[in-house]
């Protein structure tokens, strides 16, 4: 059996709680030939019945992987261009011109990313933008709008099929 491609893009979720929001995000990975990555602790199980009820359905399909740290994510990782989306970056998601084998890191749904993270790497914090009535997006939303930006920026999927 030959060698599978490469993932066209990285999608990071760090330190997760909403299995339907991961399942989500997995769906839209298998989507478009993205690599998911999880970073424990995870609130939730990742066994056959656990997957089952969160609606992952695509998960048989899915590339993905889960570490234990961020540490261990740079290791599998080297050389990449890290994305961090958060709701207060800096810059709008448009701004930034993406490529392939570029990472997506999104935080936890209740905490967000690790402020010492996006310190580190200020410059490619990136938010959508929203009114302020508005706290924040879901983030299997946030994950899709940002992975299709850079489809889109691609220009599409060769050999794919729309709705």
């Amino acid at each position: 059996m030959p060698d599978a491609p490469p993932p066209l893009l990285h999608v990071v979720l760090y330190q997760p709680d909403i299995p339907q929001n991961t399942g989500n995000i997995g769906r839209t990975c298998v989507a478009v030939g993205a690599k998911l990555w999880l970073i424990r602790p995870l609130g939730f199980f990742l066994d056959a019945k656990h997957l089952r009820r969160a609606g992952m359905d695509y998960w048989p399909l899915l590339d993905w992987e889960a570490v234990d740290s961020w540490a261990d994510l740079l290791e599998k990782l080297p050389g990449r261009r890290f994305w961090f989306i958060e709701d207060y970056g800096s810059r709008l998601v448009w701004d930034a011109s993406f490529t392939p084998g570029d990472v997506f890191v999104l935080g936890s749904e209740s905490r967000g990313l690790p402020v010492s993270l996006l310190a580190e790497h200020p410059t490619q914090v990136l938010k959508l933008p929203m009114l302020p009535t508005v706290r924040s997006l879901n983030l299997a939303s946030t994950a899709n709008t940002v992975v299709y930006e850079a489809i889109r920026q691609f220009g599409g999927l060769p050999g794919a099929s729309g709705l």
